[in-house]
């Protein structure tokens, strides 16, 4: 079926199809998801065969050939041309990811200009080679060049978002791109794809939707070159695995059980509410969201009321006063479900909130719920909670609360809150983490690289480090014609 390739025309958002090589391309069967505030059916969505995986490698296969021909410069302009697209067409994108995620407007509008602000910023990067020797008798360099394939399977949480981080430097840096969507949340993926189509060639910006039966198709393939996965630490084993076969490169963001330490200088109220906005933020389904609070000993009853006070504040819903939205999908309700009943069968102490769903209405509702010092060896503080529910806990020694902090398989993020910056700069340089924070948390750039320590993943997304997961480097030496080699 052919595409409108205008580049301001309107997409239609009730009728969703894979793209492989420039085309839209529907499958046999399909399947649909549950609008995670209504309970209502999302529309229906292809669901991918090997066929349809071979079929888009092929393509993918041909125009990763030519497009790393294309300069550097036209490369980075298609993808500027598609984040303009994508502003334009942002409220459309903006509606349809609310009914797929459960996100509240508010947030669900700042995922989709982050994502043009993404594109637009690794748009700024670039990746040269270096001269390691220059001299009359020898001259070393090295170079950088695309994979070829690249296959990124992102998350539920942050589906187009996500995407746009391995996207872009697959796409700038010379590959072509088989996006795979979530399960539970594929439809603006889908777009996102239809409307690239307007602004790259034939295969190299592809969409594949499918359930979890998908994914294992794509990491085995073994015309795969790299695979961009981000998810959970479970299922991050289960991609290595599965991409070791062809020993394909991989690229790993997984979970995180991120600490935030709150020392004795602070002001109570301001970090209480900083804390709590980001913990509460998409109901807590966010990688980076601080999941285990330590607060000082001489501030911890402060701090704990003041929390208490914002988050009694905090309005659950859709619209553009709320906060929170619905768990998003199914699955994860019943986990984060089981979690606060644990809570509750363990006799631990609720601050605020509940360890029940709310029964006056529908979707998958948790009223955010802060734990007052839970033992560290609860489910709801050893556990990434990925929910609205949040254990605080005291501490008075720093050496405890370094090895306390730090005692978990996860090490995606870690902030210190206070005022003394030599006593931030002290803790934060013992803790184990790809991303330390002070007195703020969750700030990421394209400039910069993002990585997970221990078991919260592998390789580098974002900044220079991150185009170059996405290549190969090639060492080249060379001398003039009848120079003598040095061995």
């Amino acid at each position: 079926m052919a595409l409108n390739e205008t580049a301001d025309a309107p997409l239609d958002f009730s009728t969703f199809y894979n793209i492989i090589d420039g085309k839209v391309s529907t499958t046999d069967n399909t399947r649909h998801t549950i609008n995670p505030a209504t309970l209502e059916s999302n529309p229906e969505v292809p669901l991918s065969t090997i066929d349809d995986v071979n079929r888009a490698v092929e393509a993918a296969e041909r125009a990763a050939k030519s497009w790393a021909e294309v300069p550097w410069d036209e490369r980075a302009s298609a993808i500027q041309s598609f984040a303009d697209a994508i502003e334009k067409h942002a409220e459309d994108f903006v509606q349809m990811l609310i009914k797929e995620s459960g996100k509240p407007l508010t947030w669900a509008r700042l995922e989709l200009s982050t994502c043009v602000r993404y594109l637009r910023g690794f748009c700024q990067l670039s990746l040269t080679g270096e001269v390691i020797e220059d001299t009359k008798e020898r001259k070393v360099v090295t170079r950088y060049t695309p994979l070829g394939v690249v296959v990124g399977i992102v998350p539920w949480n942050y589906p187009i978002q996500l995407s746009c981080v391995k996207m872009a430097p697959a796409l700038l840096t010379g590959n072509a791109y088989i996006w795979k969507t979530s399960p539970h949340t594929p439809y603006c993926s889908l777009k996102f794809a239809e409307l690239g189509q307007r602004f790259f060639p034939p295969g190299v910006l592809q969409v594949l939707s499918g359930d979890n039966d998908l994914g294992p198709l794509l990491t085995e393939h073994p015309n795969v070159h790299m695979v961009s996965f981000t998810g959970t630490v479970e299922v991050g084993k289960k991609v290595v695995q599965s991409c070791s076969k062809t020993l394909k490169r991989v690229v790993l963001e997984l979970g995180g059980n991120d600490p935030a330490i709150v020392c004795a200088d602070v002001d109570p109220v301001d970090v209480a509410t900083k804390i709590a906005y980001v913990s509460f933020c998409h109901a807590g389904q966010i990688c980076i969201a601080m999941k285990r609070i330590y607060v000082h000993d001489a501030v911890y009853d402060a701090v704990l009321a003041a929390m208490v006070g914002f988050v009694q504040t905090l309005k659950l819903g859709l619209d553009e006063n709320a906060h929170l939205g619905p768990i998003s999908n199914k699955d994860h309700f019943e986990r984060v479900k089981g979690l606060l009943a644990d809570v509750e069968s363990t006799n631990l102490k609720v601050a605020i909130g509940s360890t029940k769903p709310l029964s006056d209405r529908n979707g998958y509702y948790l009223v955010p719920t802060i734990i007052d010092n839970p033992p560290d060896d609860s489910r709801i503080v050893v556990e990434e909670q990925f929910g609205p529910v949040l254990p605080i806990m005291k501490w008075s020694e720093e050496a405890d609360v370094v090895f306390r902090a730090n005692n978990t398989y996860a090490g995606l993020g870690a902030s210190v809150w206070t005022r003394d910056m030599e006593q931030a700069e002290r803790l934060a340089k013992q803790l184990q983490a790809g991303n330390i924070w002070i007195n703020t948390h969750a700030e990421i750039q394209t400039s910069t690289p993002y990585a997970g320590h221990k078991q919260s993943g592998l390789g580098i997304a974002m900044g220079v480090d991150g185009l170059k997961s996405c290549c190969n480097v090639q060492s080249v030496y060379t001398r003039p014609a009848g120079g003598v080699a040095q061995y």
